[in-house]
């Protein structure tokens, strides 16, 4: 008699750091208390579930019965508990030593509040590469869930990723789960039937392990799916039908630790840098994930099956710090505050706010809004100056040359007991981050209209298709199969927002059109590379930029002010109607002094994908100030 279909059924339940709490509670009511409910009614289990650190921080406050429901469960042994970096990072993000310290500081907090010594690792967003073997198994995890295309992408073939795999990396060995991808598009959104179909082929070729691990979210939290699980009662037919496969031994529910006991690993086998097939698309900038998509639909690829369908992929997850400046300027301080605060003894206060400020979601950009909302990215952005606030506590202003955003040229840091400021002269001297540690604002964190793959260009046809788009029409469609178009295309900006992005423009005009993202400059400062100096006096530090007849001085002082003076050569500047124009994308209100004879302010605005079709979401507020090109200077003070 053929073996029994071992069948791991994982959830992972996240909300991440800086999400409005009437979100948490939504999902309370929607996802997490009726997933309690269902296991329990319909007996479902053992069953793995991963809590994200800043959704247990939440439910410990607010809903502490449901916390202590789901330990009841794991000291019976019916709930099998994932680890994660406690903030929910992308580990491959993060230094060594962070991957380390978030992963332990998880587990302990699971140690704490539920007695259980977790093993397993929930790979936030599935991202992985080749040296995590070595800081998984120093942070005491044993085993590690993955997509299948990891291995597939690796050269395994389809038939022998049913059961456990193990890697390594300079001799520290963690075993492999391979996430069945059938399972992850079946589940919750078709019939059960056909998920007892796909349990019976897995049988009928003596495939002995499924593994699912997914976002628990799908359960009532993505669009349509609460009707479809719970009102419509997906989720009993789902228990019921689990049931009946356990009374005919053709599937048994499993523990992720029990089946690797069971079914002894293959290996060794070693992963490329991979994520989920959507996420590698997502990574790509938009003119190759539109030639990815044209390829994805060929004629050939269709005829060619799955194992070599897995060998078509997309970019690195690290490329979304290559698509969004936003983002890697986030990334790269955080990381420069982690290496400060281990230098400094890591004080635990820090740390955790640190910690907090390497929760994944405000990085990335996918179906889901991420780093398009403003609220995710100000949360972490405010973990940061807290950091920063007691670190730098009683310092005077402070400055170095440092290449803090990785891009081969030095930035220009500047510190205090109350700002973080970086300018960048390579671009034209603007600020990129002005970090009022006061109030814990970036000033600077607002948010460029980019070019994305479904923007209309031309035909977005097939971009986010899955693999059950040749099934029937029964079910509930996931995220990845909605389909929605936008009629125009939104308006795109030239070069990234920052504070003081410098332009020569023909006319007033000209400067007015701005909003629009279709003026031409007559000269576009912050395209070019400026030289700089430093000079450091009593209560204030001059950085100074200057290139091709154009100076820029920008003043920090000991009281939080800033003083910018600009001159330049007005012979070259075209005609009396040119203006010389700084424009300031701010995602606060400032106090500004000077002696311009304009002032343009217009919304910044972006128009981006989510899970329920398109958002257009203020990011800001552009203040374009004018001076006439043969003026040949220009002095501007900012003030919070």
């Amino acid at each position: 008699m053929t073996n029994p279909v071992r069948f791991c059924f994982g959830l992972h339940l996240h909300q991440p750091v800086g999400n409005f709490d009437s979100v948490f509670r939504d999902h309370l009511d929607s996802v997490y208390a009726p997933l309690l409910n269902g296991l329990e009614d319909g007996g479902t289990w053992p069953v793995t579930i991963h809590v994200s650190g800043p959704l247990l921080d939440w439910l410990e406050t607010h809903a502490s019965h449901w916390v202590d429901r789901l330990g009841a469960h794991v000291a019976e042994g019916r709930i099998e508990l994932l680890a994660a970096g406690h903030d929910e990072p992308i580990l491959v993000a993060l230094s060594g030593d962070d991957r380390v310290e978030q992963v332990t500081r998880h587990r302990e907090r699971l140690q704490r509040r539920f007695g259980a010594d977790v093993r397993g690792l929930w790979l936030t967003e599935r991202v992985w590469e080749s040296d995590l073997p070595r800081d998984l198994s120093r942070a005491g995890i044993d085993f590690v869930v993955v997509d299948d295309r990891h291995l597939r992408v690796a050269g395994v073939p389809l038939d022998a990723l049913h059961r456990p795999w193990v890697t390594e990396y300079d001799g520290h060995v963690v075993t492999v789960l391979a996430i069945d991808q059938r399972l992850r598009y079946l589940v919750p959104f078709r019939p059960v039937e056909e998920l007892e179909q796909h349990f019976g082929q897995l049988r009928d070729n003596d495939h002995l392990l499924a593994v699912l691990a997914d976002d628990g979210e799908k359960f009532g939290g993505w669009p349509g799916t609460a009707k479809w699980v719970w009102q419509d009662g997906w989720f009993g037919s789902f228990s019921a039908s689990l049931q009946r496969l356990r009374d005919a031994n053709s599937v048994v529910l499993s523990t992720m630790a029990d089946a690797i006991l069971a079914l002894p690993p293959r290996g060794p086998v070693y992963l490329p840098s991979a994520s989920y097939h959507e996420m590698e698309r997502w990574a790509l900038p938009p003119v190759q994930a539109r030639r990815l998509a044209r390829l994805e639909e060929a004629p050939l690829l269709s005829e060619a099956g799955a194992d070599d369908e897995a060998l078509l992929r997309g970019s690195h997850w690290r490329n979304f710090f290559t698509r969004y400046p936003e983002s890697n300027r986030l990334h790269k301080v955080m990381q420069h505050l982690s290496r400060a605060c281990r230098a400094a003894g890591d004080p635990a206060e820090v740390r955790h706010h640190i910690g907090r400020a390497q929760c994944n979601d405000a990085y990335w950009h996918g179906v889901f809004g991420g780093i398009y909302l403003p609220f995710l990215r100000a949360a972490l952005w405010r973990e940061l100056a807290l950091a920063a606030g007691r670190m730098l506590s009683g310092q005077p202003l402070r400055v170095e040359s440092i290449d803090i955003d990785r891009d081969g040229q030095d930035e220009v840091l500047v510190t205090s007991r109350g700002l973080v400021a970086v300018v960048t002269p390579h671009r034209g001297g603007g600020i990129e981050v002005l970090l009022d540690l006061a109030t814990g604002v970036n000033l600077a964190d607002t948010m460029t209209r980019h070019e994305e793959a479904y923007h209309p260009v031309e035909s977005t046809s097939g971009l986010d298709e899955s693999p059950m788009d040749d099934l029937a029409p029964e079910g509930t469609p996931s995220i990845h199969d909605l389909e929605s178009t936008l009629e125009t295309r939104p308006p795109l900006d030239v070069v990234p927002r920052a504070l003081l992005v410098d332009r020569f423009l023909a006319s007033r005009h000209v400067a007015a059109a701005l909003v629009t993202g279709h003026q031409e400059s007559l000269r576009e400062i912050a395209t070019e590379r400026l030289l700089h100096t430093i000079d450091s006096g009593s209560g204030v530090i001059t950085v100074t930029c200057t290139g091709s007849g154009f100076r820029k001085a920008i003043g920090f002082r000991d009281d939080n002010s800033i003083v910018v003076e600009w001159r330049w050569e007005p012979a070259g500047q075209s005609d009396g109607d040119a203006v010389f124009t700084t424009e300031l994308s701010l995602a606060a209100e400032v106090q500004l002094d000077g002696d311009w004879t304009e002032r343009i302010e217009y919304p910044i605005e972006t128009v981006a994908k989510s899970e329920s079709g398109f958002d257009r979401t203020l990011q800001g507020n552009a203040v374009v100030l004018c001076w006439p090109a043969s003026a040949g200077a220009a002095r501007l003070a900012i003030r919070r």
